[in-house]
């Protein structure tokens, strides 16, 4: 088996996100590949709608129907375990995928001898096959036979894995396994599998169609949420200190620390719909200066956050409550004189 396509499932039957989404793989232009399609203990008809695909498909389709809702992470680790293909590809339940995706990519492959390939990806509003807004996942300087200079780059913005091919082997021997029972695992996933990485290579097209409707993940905010990427967060920093790369991609690490588990979590919580506490808003200063208490000097994030973006984080890092009270009535003016 070339390639197994791993799409976990949760609620995706409305509107008939699921089964555009299926369609678009069953008419890849590759013969040898499989479907794994994991339905994350769905409440509505998604179950149904992937068994009687199944039945349609049994030489391509399997479905599992996990009985515990595991989030994202665990679906595609149960999905991992039951692939049998030499690569792996993911593709989220509520997107699509060009024809000729798979076969660009594993082309790619063949001809550089790669272990990871990916591509852009289109945003897109409605169920079509047109291009909408492109997004370069992966840059061009950060392919290749991957040095340490490429991990730091890939460490930066290690991209999404929905636009990528993996060999398994690398996957299984290294037991990369999704973190369970949180969104936002591939915040950990991601960095981490490309480490173990050799030969990156991307298809400068966008081959792959995500969805943008209110239901997704990035469209809704909540504290638990929010919990889940520092927990994402902490975990990668785990496993990269197990593994020795604390030290040897400490700028690297320490600055996308900084980014996803405290800057991009503080202003996505602020502005959600949600009431706010001192006491995640403690957890998150605690955690940020238990890991990297001297972020603030990062190069990286001197580089990357504007002026008005680090005098808030300093208001946060001297005082959540200050902070709090400075973030509303700043939001409060900015609604009330500014629009």
């Amino acid at each position: 088996m070339k390639l197994s396509i791993i799409v976990p499932v949760y609620n995706m039957a409305l509107d008939g996100k699921l089964k555009y989404c299926i369609d678009s793989l069953l008419h890849q232009t590759i013969s040898d590949f499989e479907i794994i399609a994991v339905d994350d203990s769905s409440h509505d008809t998604s179950l149904s709608i992937l068994q009687e695909y199944a039945l349609q498909y049994p030489e391509l389709i399997t479905v599992i129907a996990s009985q515990e809702n595991l989030k994202q992470g665990g679906a595609k680790n149960l999905g991992i375990h039951a692939a049998g293909g030499e690569w792996i590809g993911f593709v989220d339940s509520d997107d699509w995928i060009a024809p000729d995706m798979y076969e660009k990519l594993l082309n790619r492959a063949e001809e550089t001898g790669a272990d990871v390939v990916g591509c852009d990806y289109s945003l897109v509003r409605e169920h079509t096959m047109t291009i909408g807004q492109v997004i370069q996942n992966n840059t061009d300087d950060q392919t290749g036979i991957l040095d340490e200079a490429a991990y730091r780059k890939i460490l930066l913005h290690a991209g999404s894995m929905v636009i990528k091919i993996y060999k398994r082997e690398i996957i299984v021997e290294n037991k990369l396994w999704f973190p369970e029972h949180i969104f936002y695992e591939d915040n950990c996933a991601s960095p981490l599998w490309m480490l173990h990485c050799t030969h990156f290579e991307k298809v400068n097209e966008p081959l792959y169609y995500y969805y943008q409707h209110e239901d997704s993940t990035v469209h809704v905010v909540s504290e638990s949420r929010c919990k889940d990427r520092l927990t994402a967060m902490e975990q990668l920093m785990t496993e990269c200190e197990k593994r020795g790369w604390l030290v040897t991609y400490h700028q690297e690490l320490e600055f996308k620390f900084a980014e996803l588990y405290l800057v991009n979590t503080l202003f996505t919580y602020m502005q959600g719909n949600n009431p706010k506490h001192l006491v995640f808003l403690r957890k998150m200063k605690k955690g940020i200066k238990r890991r990297f208490p001297e972020f603030q000097q990062n190069p990286y994030y001197q580089a990357r956050f504007d002026k008005e973006e680090k005098k808030l984080i300093r208001y946060f890092c001297k005082s959540e409550l200050f902070f709090l009270i400075y973030y509303k009535a700043l939001y409060w003016y900015r609604r009330k004189f500014t629009q």
